[in-house]
């Protein structure tokens, strides 16, 4: 992932957003040691950003389309309220691996469910009402993703995709996943089942809410 922001500038807003949990940086500093695109995993801006919209949105049940080592999880967790629960998919045995055990770890690991196995398949077996919906997996499923997951979403229920700038190339994609983030995006963007707003935060994201 190329940074669309000037590090120096990603510096100050790290140093201007909230602490984390210590074993949130122990979690980061694992998945960088260990892990082969240690990228793909939140930053704590971003983190707190997720934790904060689930605040705000006062979600109960939410959904996470790419769990990878949990840093995402653990914050989406500390946002959702006592009795929340989040269901976190992902396909990956080493990324879960480490996921569960800091899950365990963590007070928060008592709202998470961890479902393995291709997210489209988890997601049929899922009941309305959804109130926030984390997308971060595999690009090429992002349309399905959407598509699946909107119906299921309570009215005033918030979407939030990630890597949707992916790196600038959605500006001339030529290879096959440039291609389908900006089609999801296109597809977004012409829904009039939500509103929503395309944000430049890291590596773009986007938030659609049910109307």
């Amino acid at each position: 992932m190329e940074l669309l922001v000037a590090e120096e500038i990603e510096r100050y807003a790290e140093a201007h957003t909230d602490p984390v949990d210590p074993l949130l940086d122990e979690l980061r500093e694992e998945t960088y040691r260990t892990m082969k695109d240690p990228q793909m995993q939140v930053g704590r801006v971003e983190g707190t950003f997720l934790k904060l919209l689930v605040r705000l949105s006062r979600a109960r049940r939410a959904l996470e389309i790419g769990m990878f080592t949990g840093y995402s999880g653990l914050m989406i967790a500390a946002g959702l309220p006592d009795d929340g629960e989040l269901t976190t998919c992902d396909v990956d045995p080493e990324a879960e691996r480490i996921a569960r055990r800091f899950f365990d770890r963590s007070p928060l690991g008592r709202k998470i469910r961890i479902r393995m196995g291709p997210a489209l398949e988890t997601i049929r077996t899922l009941s309305p009402p959804i109130d926030f919906v984390f997308i971060d997996a595999d690009k090429q499923n992002y349309s399905a993703y959407w598509d699946a997951v909107v119906p299921l979403l309570s009215t005033g229920g918030l979407v939030v995709a990630d890597n949707v700038l992916w790196s600038g190339k959605v500006l001339d994609p030529k290879e096959a996943t440039d291609r389908a983030i900006a089609e999801f995006n296109e597809r977004v963007a012409a829904d009039r089942r939500v509103e929503k707003v395309m944000l430049t935060v890291r590596d773009g994201m986007t938030l659609a809410r049910k109307l």
